[in-house]
Formats: structure tokens, sequence, C-alpha cells
């Protein structure tokens, strides 16, 4: 079981994740990344940005 940081809600995990894993809530659906297994601790994914190098 997973505590999700936007509204609390628990998440249920099928399998182990792995570290930078990202996982979805089932209550609010925000996207979550997992920062490590041992505890288990997660935090909100950061918003992917759009690159403007090339």
């Amino acid at each position: 079981m997973v505590t999700c940081p936007e509204c609390e809600g628990s998440t249920a995990l099928a399998e182990k994740p792995k570290v930078g894993e990202i996982l979805e809530c089932g209550d609010c659906a925000s996207e979550l990344e997992v920062l490590t297994l041992e505890p288990m601790q997660v935090a909100l994914a950061p918003e992917v940005e759009e690159d403007w190098g090339e």
C-alpha cells in the first residue's frame, strides 16, 4: 500500500515497483514517482517539460 501525497488515498500495488517507476493514484489519478523502496516513499511525478534544444 502507498499513500498518495495529493489526496492521501491508499493505492494497492500489484507487484514490487522499481525506483523511478511511475504509478497512478486510484483515487485522484495523480502520477506518483517511486523514490525509495525501504521504506516505500512516493512523490508527485514531475511534469514533462518541452525540450527546446536539438
